[in-house]
This record gives C-alpha cells, structure tokens and sequence, in this order.
C-alpha cells in the first residue's frame, strides 16, 4: 500500500499552502479510487473541518452536521473508480455536504421552538387563550418523542402505525410515547385517572 500525503502543509504562503491541500487531496482521491481505504483518513483530515462548517451553516445544528458529514464519507467509501474522473475533489466534497445537508433538512422533523404557542383558541376568548398557553406550556415539557407522537395523533391525525412510519419508530413504540405523554399531560393538568 502506497503512503499517502497529509493535507497539513508547511508555513509558506497562503496561496502555496492551498496548491499543496490541492494536490494531497487529489493523491488521496486517486488512491481512494484505488481501492486504498486508508486514504479516508488523509481526506477527513484535510476536509472534514469545512464540511461540517458548511453542513452547521445549513442545518443550523451540531448533530445534523455530524451525520452529514458522516454520510458524506460513507457515499465517498463506496464511490470506488467513479473518483477518477473528479476535477476538483474539494468543490466535490462540498457539493456533496451541501446535497447532504438539504436532505437531512427535508427529512428534519418539524420542531417548536420554546417561545411558540403550540395551541392556539379558536375563539378569541381570554379564558380560552389562558388555557391554550397553559396547554402549550406542558406540551413544550413532554420529552420530544412524546410531544411528537401526541401532535401526530390529535392535530395530524395519525394512526399508531402511521406516526410509527414518521418517526421512524415501531408501531408499539409510537403508541407507547403517546401514551406516556397523554399520561404525563395529565398528571400535569391535575386530572385523576
């Protein structure tokens, strides 16, 4: 197995530094394409700093970047001899965060930030607004599985098996976080069962 370059260039210019990035980065690629595995790590090295500020750019979360940038090195593994005809590996791994990063936001589910009212009365009574921020307060508290899984069911009319499929969740699980939520609003609201 062929030793690959690291990314990390000497102290020179800026504009000779980022020739230098180039050009390991296009020997890891072409041992990638290789079949050289190791070379994954060279490229990580160099390039996984700016994929995961540009994955936090567009997701707007840690944990979202992370798994973009946990998918993009998976897609790369198995990219094998399709490597070779990439001009540019940088703007390719960038392209290929951005494209990551759009998919985790269109899978992202919907979140409620701590302020929003998550029920609002449907006539304008103060009484009824009172309660609806009450309700919306304790919905805010229920874990965010529970909270999921009571909104799909009541507002979005989900079956158990259809909020299961959302959330990626078995059927039994789904139904049980309802449950528990149900139950914990309850407890909450003071209500006997």
């Amino acid at each position: 197995m062929a030793t690959l370059p690291a990314l990390e260039v000497p102290v020179g210019s800026e504009q000779n530094a980022e020739e230098t990035g180039r050009a390991a980065l296009a020997v890891a690629f072409e041992a990638l394409a290789a079949g050289e595995l190791d070379a994954l790590e060279v490229i990580y090295d160099g390039c996984a700093g700016d994929l995961f500020g540009l994955a936090l750019w567009r997701t707007g979360s840690r944990e979202d970047s992370a798994d973009v940038l946990q998918e993009v090195f998976v897609c790369l593994a198995g990219r094998g001899s399709k490597l070779r005809r990439v001009r540019d590996p940088r703007a390719y791994l960038l392209a290929m965060a951005h494209s990551a990063a759009v998919d985790v936001l269109r899978r992202r589910k919907v979140t409620v930030e701590a302020g929003d009212a998550v029920l609002e009365p449907v006539l304008p009574d103060p009484g009824t607004a009172a309660d609806a921020a009450r309700a919306s307060r304790l919905l805010l508290g229920l874990p965010p599985a529970q909270r999921e899984a009571v909104y799909l069911r009541h507002f979005a009319g989900l079956s158990f098996a259809e909020i299961g499929d959302v959330t990626g969740a078995p059927t039994f699980t789904a139904a049980s976080r309802y449950r528990l939520g149900i139950g914990r609003l309850r407890k909450l609201m003071g209500v006997k069962v």
